[in-house]
């Protein structure tokens, strides 16, 4: 990496490498001061047993039960006891409730986990519809005391982080623009019975319910609440009944245009957000992930000046390690312990980044007429 002086990057790094922050290891014993949280996971698969992992490295986690429909006749699964259902894992002395689940039932055990007197991370996206989250929400207000978090899991990559900070710093100017692209080749599925993803009565929506969404709620968290869209959705290469490919131009309540396109054909995978400025420019590229298939996670910093010929001087960061699972964790953890507000995720960001999920959807009037779709919402 060619280094500048007055860099914008902080130092945390060797070489341009960036690595993850020190994550305490857990307590062997805790004093009654810091007593262990109980969790419960409904929904086992790939990213309920992810969460577990950070779960249980947390000293003040620890993961007691889960559950999952696959379960058959067995009262123990990697060491915890397991369930077939969210109704009777909600029967177990918890403190807090990870739904890992499909989108047409997460909204309701999320529902039932607050009923519960549990704090709920819910994944993403937060239901089906915008009628899902106004139910979640209408809950969440009779319970004010229990926490309620979302799996925005994008804001937690060091790569975002840099990128707010600086943009934040106001010391590359305004935000002018941005472009995104998140796409991966197809529908994946992630193992036996997955496919709910293209079933609309399931799923709700397509590829940008499913991978977008992570995508809008990072140009809302640069660029603001987007009202103006204009769109193109299609389900034309796959076939099924939810979008493979949706196209969006949009301008947000502080001026900042956006073009988005959210794809299940792009047969490399891929994740860039370009963020331009009145000084300059935030190019990130790649992102770690667990599939490790979206290429190296960097962000180049471009530095615009009069005299540069087109040519800028630009600053390239490489990102090796992923801590986002650990921190997400850790914060909600955290808003717990400390009784503080969720300041990522929280049901305002969830609802928010759906309302333009559906606007996208409704900006299409092919879209909106064939499947009947809506994108106001009223909570009770």
């Amino acid at each position: 990496m060619t280094k500048y002086p007055g860099s914008i990057v902080s130092p945390r790094r060797v070489s341009g490498v960036r690595y993850k922050r020190p994550f305490m290891k857990p307590s062997n014993n805790p004093s009654s001061e810091q007593r262990v949280l109980r969790v419960g996971i409904a929904g086992y698969g790939v990213v309920g047993k992810r969460r577990r992992h950070f779960i249980d490295l947390h000293p003040r986690l620890k993961t007691v039960a889960v559950c999952d429909r696959v379960f058959s006749g067995t009262s123990e699964v990697d060491g915890v006891v397991a369930y077939t259902n969210a109704q009777d894992l909600l029967k177990e002395d918890l403190d807090i409730l990870f739904v890992c689940l499909t989108n047409d039932v997460a909204a309701d055990v999320t529902i039932a986990g607050l009923e519960r007197g549990l704090h709920v991370f819910c994944e993403k996206p937060p239901g089906r519809d915008l009628t899902d989250v106004a139910r979640v929400i209408a809950c969440e207000r009779k319970h004010p005391g229990q926490k309620l978090k979302y799996g925005f899991n994008h804001r937690y990559h060091e790569s975002v982080v840099d990128a707010l900070r600086i943009v934040h710093s106001g010391e590359l100017g305004d935000v002018i623009n941005m472009r995104g692209i998140y796409g991966k080749s197809r529908f994946i599925s992630f193992g036996k019975d997955s496919d709910w993803r293209v079933e609309r009565a399931v799923a709700g929506g397509g590829i940008l319910l499913d991978q977008g969404i992570h995508l809008l709620d990072l140009i809302r968290l640069f660029g603001g609440e987007f009202e103006e869209v204009h769109s193109i959705v299609t389900n034309d290469f796959w076939r099924h009944d939810v979008e493979d490919n949706a196209y969006a131009l949009m301008r947000s309540d502080r001026g900042v245009v956006a073009s988005v396109h959210s794809t299940a054909t792009q047969w490399r995978h891929r994740f860039s957000l370009e963020i331009t400025l009145s000084k300059g420019a935030i190019v990130l590229s790649g992102i770690l992930s667990g599939s490790k298939s979206y290429g190296a996670e960097t962000m180049t910093v471009v530095f615009a000046a009069e005299d540069d010929g087109g040519d800028p001087r630009e600053q390239k960061t490489s990102y090796k390690v992923d801590p986002s699972w650990a921190n997400e964790i850790a914060e909600f953890s955290d808003t717990i312990l400390n009784d503080g507000t969720v300041a990522n995720g929280s049901s305002k960001d969830a609802l928010r980044t759906m309302q333009l999920v559906y606007r996208i959807y409704c900006a299409d009037p092919v879209w909106l007429a064939r499947w009947n779709l809506n994108d106001k919402v009223q909570i009770d």
